[in-house]
């Protein structure tokens, strides 16, 4: 129960830094030894982050629900959040039902030196992404942003890249204030998170995995509870001191693991 304990833990934090959550839950096992948690217990860290982003952004979600369930009659401001944060969505839904098709991120890309590789390149791209003068709200969003983000999600599939870090990068490429970038990121997470769930929820029809649903209901609340402060701690970070911490640390943790694929 203390492994599982960590890995949700360590879900909850990096889950929406631009650190890459799949490169911290890959590497952690393949360091320490321990077998894959399970579907059930992956299924269970990310509802908990879920959780946690949708409480961090009530009010905005609920604006952009009413706007696009009333036409833009209500918020009218928001629907086109709404519209462009669904148009964004389309590439990585269709990039993860092809991937998950073929097993393309286990059998070539859960390797240490992609993993520490595409830590380094993309935090880097981050870093001269942030040097961007942007200073464009939200609602300012255009349908091109939302093609660019979109399309660059799919990117994310390889571990390291982090799929709120590639939507950061590009949003401050868009000329995106760093506020919006992250919002913006933040809303993206959850039509990926609902997707991947329910696609890994039904390979667990097959599999005997309920006698672990304690454990599980747990992973979930640490992952809640983690994902909420850890989202807190970012908007601030972010806002004071900009994406360089995250750039700072994701260097040194690319060059730690490509010095660790070498050795092993």
């Amino acid at each position: 129960m203390g492994y599982l304990a960590i890995l949700a833990i360590i879900q909850g934090i990096t889950e929406f830094l631009p650190v890459s959550s799949s490169a911290h839950l890959a590497i952690f096992p393949e360091l320490t030894g321990h077998e894959d948690q399970g579907l059930l217990i992956d299924i269970a860290v990310h509802f908990g982050s879920l959780g946690a982003v949708i409480l961090y952004n009530w009010r905005l979600l609920l604006r952009m629900g009413l706007s696009l369930i009333s036409f833009g009659r209500v918020f009218s401001d928001h629907l086109t959040i709404t519209i462009m944060a669904l148009a964004a969505t389309i590439p990585a839904i269709i990039a993860g039902y092809f991937i998950s098709e073929y097993d393309i991120v286990e059998l070539y890309l859960r390797h240490l030196l992609v993993i520490g590789c595409a830590t380094l390149f993309f935090g880097i791209l981050l870093g001269l992404a942030d040097r961007q003068i942007g200073h464009r709200n939200l609602r300012s969003i255009t349908f091109f942003d939302a093609a660019i983000i979109g399309l660059a999600q799919p990117l994310a599939f390889i571990p390291g890249t982090s799929r709120s870090g590639i939507c950061m990068t590009m949003a401050r490429m868009s000329g995106l204030s760093r506020k919006a970038s992250v919002q913006f990121a933040m809303i993206l997470s959850i039509p990926v998170i609902i997707g991947a769930s329910v696609k890994s929820g039904t390979d667990i029809i097959w599999q005997d995995q309920i006698a672990v649903l304690d454990a599980a209901i747990t992973a979930a609340g640490l992952a809640f509870i983690t994902a909420l402060i850890s989202i807190a701690i970012m908007m601030w970070v972010i806002e004071k001191l900009g994406m360089m911490p995250f750039v700072i640390y994701r260097i040194i943790l690319g060059v730690i693991l490509i010095s660790l694929a070498f050795q092993m």
